[in-house]
């Protein structure tokens, strides 16, 4: 999932650490992207669909394609997962404390908790306008749009990948999210990146090693080998 919130999923040729769609194509994966409320594109009134509501009602969005692709059938419900970067690890983060529906999940540069993102960020205004306030002016939607706060419900092995000099979503909220899924028995991972910031492209290595991480952890926990073993003994029975 796309970062911002306003940014945009668009149909064009991107490759790039931060943006593993091809790559999950190329592997099998059929990649759904979508464009949630405050995405860029669709007019102000959805653009500010946000406010106040600043993953809930996204996150809603995101659920609401993915049951659309199931009940039409282009998906397997048994075989899904999700990931984001930046605000898409956020809503990543905040997805997997509603739904226990996916079987993996790759997160990047994920917040988990607004009242400290807000103090060590460098956009704190960004986060405390569209929360509605201050922490202290809007502590009851601090809460209700954090995730933190609800990571008991996770049951979601997660991989986690952060830049070491990230200002923009401090290594402290992975942290958080590490700790806790470890307290809680979550199979989980994280990566910390040194020498990079809130983009991971100081070093290519370091992107190429992002990908290839995110996909095994996609592959180990995501449930497309078993259909590829499946398939893979069928053929071979068939051809004895």
């Amino acid at each position: 999932m796309h970062g911002g919130p306003y940014s945009a999923n668009l149909n064009v040729f991107h490759v790039g650490g931060l943006d593993i769609a091809l790559m999950m194509a190329t592997e099998g994966w059929l990649v759904f992207q979508p464009n949630y409320r405050g995405s860029t594109g669709y007019g102000d009134e959805f653009l500010q669909g946000v406010f106040k509501e600043l993953f809930s009602r996204p996150g809603k969005d995101v659920l609401f394609g993915v049951d659309a692709l199931i009940q039409d059938g282009i998906v397997d419900p048994k075989r899904l997962t999700i990931g984001g970067y930046s605000y898409g690890g956020h809503l990543t983060n905040w997805l997997i404390t509603q739904t226990t529906r996916f079987n993996a999940a790759v997160t990047g540069a994920g917040c988990v908790d607004h009242v400290s993102s807000w103090g060590i960020t460098d956009l704190p205004l960004f986060r405390s306008h569209k929360i509605g306030g201050l922490p202290w002016q809007a502590p009851d939607r601090y809460q209700q749009e954090a995730a933190i706060f609800q990571l008991h419900k996770v049951r979601t092995p997660t991989h986690m990948v952060t830049g070491e000099n990230d200002c923009r979503v401090p290594t402290a909220q992975s942290y958080l999210l590490k700790r806790s899924l470890h307290i809680l028995g979550i199979p989980s991972k994280l990566i910390v990146f040194p020498g990079e910031g809130h983009l991971i492209k100081n070093n290519p290595w370091h992107e190429k090693i992002k990908v290839r991480e995110e996909l095994k952890w996609l592959n180990k926990y995501g449930g497309i080998c078993l259909l590829e073993c499946d398939e893979a003994s069928t053929l071979s029975t068939s051809n004895q």
